[in-house]
């Protein structure tokens, strides 16, 4: 299995296991508000009847990542899921992983 590793500034967060960063590709060469969906990770919707739940998910990630922030993103392979987004594990603060975090605080299950 190949690994893509990335650094990258979050310019949005829409909900507990979706992003967007500007990536940092090297030699110059950028991605801009790329859409990044947490791999391995489903958290409440932040629509319907899990919306208070999903608000929780969304704060928890943006407490820990807020716009601006300096992020690492681990890609298993560069290609998108279903709906057009990279599925990415979000690394930050030297190496705390937020979707395990966003697993351990119950702010999410697995998806498979």
């Amino acid at each position: 299995m190949k690994l893509y590793f990335y650094n990258a500034i979050v310019t949005n967060i829409y909900d507990g296991d979706t992003i967007r960063a500007n990536i940092d590709l090297g030699f110059n060469t950028w991605i801009f508000n790329q859409k990044l969906r947490l791999e391995g990770i489903d958290t409440p919707e932040i629509r319907g009847e899990e919306r208070p739940y999903g608000l929780i998910a969304k704060d928890f990630v943006n407490k820990r990542i807020p716009v601006g922030s300096d992020i690492q993103v681990l890609t298993q392979r560069d290609a998108t899921g279903k709906y057009g987004r990279y599925l990415a594990t979000i690394f930050y603060n030297n190496g705390s992983n937020l979707n395990e975090e966003l697993l351990e605080s119950g702010n999410a299950q697995l998806y498979v």
